[in-house]
């Protein structure tokens, strides 16, 4: 269960979160800064990444395509990197029952309310 952690996150969370999600990347270290959504998409589905963002149009293209890839859209506004660490920490089983749901696009991760 990798994931591919967006641009507009910070590229420490792979690192901060290998223990539990081993072999995650940024797209900074697979040289895609700065690039079109569609291209992370095409790298995440061919590699067998779960794409993590707060990015909506990650979310209109998983409404478009489905997957893979299987996208983990944070609906968080302004927040720390901690903040975002602690948040995937807390909803690893459903992630996981996420990755394994064959019929799963899109997961929508939030603060409690």
């Amino acid at each position: 269960m990798k994931l591919l952690f967006d641009e507009n996150l910070s590229p420490k969370l792979p690192i901060q979160l290998g223990d539990l999600f081993p072999n995650s990347l940024h797209v900074r270290n697979v040289g895609m800064e700065a690039t079109i959504d569609p291209i992370v998409w095409d790298y995440a589905k061919n590699n067998d990444l779960m794409i993590v963002s707060k990015d909506a149009d990650m979310h209109d293209l998983s409404l478009v395509f489905g997957s893979p890839p299987k996208v983990i859209w944070l609906r968080l506004g302004n927040c720390s990197t901690s903040q975002v660490e602690n948040l995937l920490r807390r909803e690893f089983r459903m992630i996981q029952l996420f990755y394994e749901d064959k019929n799963s696009s899109l997961l929508a991760l939030s603060w409690p309310d």
